[in-house]
């Protein structure tokens, strides 16, 4: 799988032009990494982990997890030495510095985990401005909307995503925050979304695009919400007698700048294997 990351302003005829004239479509590309993922037994591991473990406590950072238990322990520790009869043994006193240690340590943690890599990531914000929707195309199956709607809510939750889309043959979910118009029904905001898609080109990319210093400006993507700083488009491709066919596509939208790491691309990439046909 080749990841292409883009470091400018997205023209809403990029994609268009790209599937036209590849080359001249390039010279005007600036990449700043190629990415060669290779192996399907490693597209085969992240299959088994799609779902990333949470509490789903609202307002709860699972990231500072480490810091609670460490605070939890350490009292206990403390605790159990001030009700401990005297005199206190040497042994006790070592198990209890090494206790006092280890809870200091996961305190400590998630401040170390900011200088880790891909810890550099801004926090994503709600769009002041837009529309919250959640559209699925009518004439998608029940088993695929549940499988459809239980997916992007977990990439809404796990992820910085703000605005989600699927494509599958032409048909449409999408999840989110979008800058379309208010007062519209369901099926006129499927519409309208799939027409915006025809405009975009979105259909006819067949290699996976991520924009981490996205500039939104009157002449790109008016469908994605104020404030988009990451776009991520992982396409859907069927392998049929050695060519590729366009199954759909996959695209994710943050506020927040290199909101998606290699490792949620990746899983991002093993979420739409879920979807292709």
């Amino acid at each position: 799988m080749n990841i292409q990351i883009c470091n400018f302003s997205l023209n809403p005829r990029f994609l268009a032009l790209q599937t036209r004239s590849k080359a001249s479509a390039r010279s005007k590309r600036i990449f700043a990494r190629t990415e060669n993922d290779s192996p399907r037994s490693d597209q085969q591991q992240l299959n088994l982990s799609v779902l990333r473990f949470t509490f789903g406590i609202p307002g709860l950072d699972e990231s500072y997890l480490p810091r609670w238990i460490g605070y939890g322990f350490g009292s206990l520790i403390l605790l159990n030495h001030l009700s401990a009869s005297s005199p206190i043994n040497e042994p006790q006193l070592r198990s209890e510095a090494l206790g006092l240690s280890l809870a200091a340590f996961s305190i400590a943690l998630p401040y170390f985990g900011k200088f880790l890599k891909g810890s550099e990531a801004e926090q994503r914000t709600l769009p002041e401005e837009g529309e919250q929707v959640f559209v699925i195309s009518s004439s998608i199956g029940d088993s695929l909307k549940e499988d459809l709607a239980w997916g992007t809510y977990v990439l809404l939750r796990n992820t910085s995503t703000v605005a989600v889309m699927i494509s599958i043959q032409g048909e449409l979910c999408v999840r989110g925050y979008w800058n379309c118009p208010g007062q519209m029904s369901k099926d006129q905001l499927h519409d309208w979304f799939k027409r915006k898609v025809d405009e975009i080109g979105l259909a006819d990319v067949k290699e996976t695009l991520y924009f981490p210093q996205y500039a939104g400006s009157a002449l790109s993507w008016d469908i994605l919400p104020d404030g988009t700083r990451s776009v991520f488009v992982q396409p859907l491709l069927q392998n049929i007698d050695e060519s590729e066919k366009m199954d759909g596509f996959l695209l994710v939208a943050s506020t927040a700048g290199y909101a998606y790491s290699d490792k949620d691309r990746a899983w991002i990439g093993a979420m739409a294997d879920k979807f292709r046909g």
